[in-house]
């Protein structure tokens, strides 16, 4: 009885350094596996083995997406590939705006499709507005730069992007979308995921979306610029929902205070 209880009790207890979760009734469902600690790698085989047996039924039913340790606060991942701009073929390298502009790199599922234009030709309108506080736009898929141009050359009515105002790189080989933990390893695409990179070429902020739900634009275009301000700023920090001309808080007890009293 007593090795029952306490194969029982280890059975119930959750695991401090490692968690997952699995839901495998819909295929736009996701299974993350965390480790809170540094210690825990996982490029670990025994890990790896072990993950691959406990996931290994939600496998048959939707898909895994295995999340390393976090990329905001690291120096985003270098590449160098082939992209679409102006209906032309250009190489893209990551590192080249270091210390030049700010990018935001934004991954999606594939051309041709349904929710991906919409969002692709929303950061296209608004290009302008991004240009205009130093920042550049780059749009990820793993289609080929063919599937690109033949994408941006199809009328935005019949379902296509037209001209863009901003490169669409192509990953065929999946290693961009891996390299940014966005690959649904299963499926062989990507999850909508954005990422706002500084001139220093660190990543301050990530979002990941799943298959069908597209992102904002505002948003997108606010957080920037309260990235900006902060980092012109250093001694202040933006409260929830902060626009530009809106007031900031000191992070300090007492200087706080004033923005408390004044909302």
């Amino acid at each position: 009885m007593a090795s029952s209880s306490a194969s029982a009790a280890l059975l119930s207890s959750p695991n401090p350094r490692l968690s997952t979760s699995i839901s495998p009734k819909s295929k736009l469902s996701q299974t993350l596996a965390f480790s809170s600690s540094p210690s825990v790698s996982f490029q670990s085989k025994s890990l790896r083995s072990s993950l691959s047996l406990r996931t290994s039924t939600s496998r048959r039913n939707g898909f895994v997406v295995r999340a390393g340790l976090p990329l905001v606060g690291n120096v985003a991942p270098d590449f160098e590939a082939e992209a679409v701009f102006d209906q032309e073929f250009i190489n893209v390298k990551l590192s080249d705006y270091i210390g030049k502009k700010y990018v935001i790199l934004f991954f999606y599922p594939l051309d041709f499709t349904f929710v991906c234009p919409t969002e692709i030709t929303a950061f296209s309108d608004r290009h302008a507005e991004f240009e205009k506080i130093n920042t550049e736009i780059l749009g990820v898929s793993v289609d080929s730069v063919f599937s690109h141009l033949a994408w941006v050359q199809t009328d935005r009515k019949s379902g296509g992007l037209g001209d863009l105002n901003y490169p669409l790189v192509s990953d065929v080989t999946k290693s961009i979308s891996k390299a940014f933990n966005v690959l649904i390893e299963d499926q062989g695409i990507a999850l909508r995921g954005l990422f706002i990179i500084d001139k220093e070429g660190v990543i301050q902020h990530s979002t990941i979306n799943n298959l069908a739900i597209g992102r904002s634009v505002d948003e997108t275009l606010r957080t920037l610029q309260a990235l900006q301000f902060v980092q012109e700023n250093p001694d202040e920090v933006c409260p929830a929902g902060w626009k530009p001309g809106e007031k900031s808080m000191k992070p300090d007890p007492k200087l706080s205070k004033e923005y408390f009293a004044a909302v």
